[in-house]
């Protein structure tokens, strides 16, 4: 996407660009301040075998510097338990003096305020556009609501369960209704987080901790995932008009925020409730005003990658405020 972008990206934000760095659990270290050609990239991603250049950085702090990296982008897998290894990776990216631009939720649940805090001192922008509703602006929509509360929202932000969901109405049994989002591409071979309602709560804890500034911990979060629901309650809810959806909620209270991710039974006139396939919703009520919706239908395999291409230049362009 940066390469098919490059032009727009000179011409519109002013940003030249060259990639002097990627690592890889297959890849290891690979480092080149003068820049590395994107297709030898785009090979070594494809091949089955790439041994990184010899010597090689050791760990991230020496690969950093040794990219000379103005911008990192850390797309490792989440880790709901501790966020790690990307909270490390951003913490040394911001140590090293670059910005910080990831798509993994953990960070933001476990590390939100330090790395915040971090970047600001650091003059440096953290930034994560991708973590909820892909490249939907959900967090910098709010960046054009200034001195708004969030009261609370609700919606739906696993795709995986919803897809699930639809084919136990159209018959299949929970188990094959996952082999087909499996085969689809659309569930993980190992779907645990979503159908458990892991990612979902993640997801959650993300908007509360960033949008309504509460720290919220994932223990604090009402859990339940899909599991436990038959091909027969799924189907005959939809016969009923009110169809499962596994539905994210947080609203404040006097004491804080309360928050709960559950399968629930959902009008069918309700917009939510016509959310299908790999859509996503969420409902935001503030005390200005009452509703405001963002839905997003069914996105492309590029969705996650221009909300990471769109950090970019929120951190860089030149007309970015915080330009560094």
């Amino acid at each position: 996407m940066l390469e098919d972008r490059r032009t727009e990206l000179l011409e519109r934000q002013g940003i030249a660009f060259r990639f002097t760095g990627v690592a890889s659990r297959r890849l290891g270290w690979i480092a080149d301040p003068a820049g590395i050609d994107s297709q030898t990239l785009l090979a070594l991603g494809n091949s089955r075998s790439a041994p990184p250049p010899d010597p090689a950085p050791r760990d991230v702090r020496e690969w950093l510097d040794s990219a000379r990296a103005d911008v990192l982008f850390e797309a490792t897998s989440l880790n709901v338990h501790d966020g790690q290894p990307a909270v490390d990776h951003i913490h040394a990216a911001l140590q090293h003096g670059a910005h910080a631009i990831t798509a993994n939720k953990g960070p933001i649940v476990h590390a939100y305020r330090d790395l915040r805090d971090l970047a600001a001192t650091r003059g440096k922008r953290f930034l994560f556009e991708s973590t909820v509703m892909d490249g939907v602006p959900v967090f910098s929509f709010f960046d054009q609501l200034p001195a708004i509360r969030l009261q609370g929202f609700h919606g739906i932000l696993n795709s995986t369960t919803n897809v699930i969901l639809a084919e136990m109405e159209n018959g299949l049994s929970f188990e094959d209704a996952l082999k087909k989002a499996q085969e689809l591409g659309i569930a993980e071979t190992d779907a645990s987080h979503d159908i458990d309602g892991w990612d979902a709560a993640v997801k959650t804890a993300a908007l509360i901790t960033v949008l309504m500034d509460y720290p919220i911990k994932l223990p604090e979060i009402d859990r339940e995932g899909i599991r436990e629901l038959t091909g027969n309650a799924v189907r005959n809810a939809r016969r009923d008009g009110w169809p499962f959806k596994l539905v994210c909620r947080a609203k404040r209270t006097a004491n804080g925020v309360e928050a709960s991710v559950r399968p629930e039974k959902i009008l069918g006139t309700q917009p939510m409730a016509r959310i299908s396939g790999a859509s996503s919703y969420v409902y935001f009520e503030t005390d200005i005003f009452p509703g405001l919706a963002l839905t997003e239908e069914n996105p492309g395999i590029y969705a996650t990658a221009y909300g990471l291409l769109a950090d970019l230049v929120r951190a860089v362009g030149a007309k970015s405020d915080k330009n560094k």
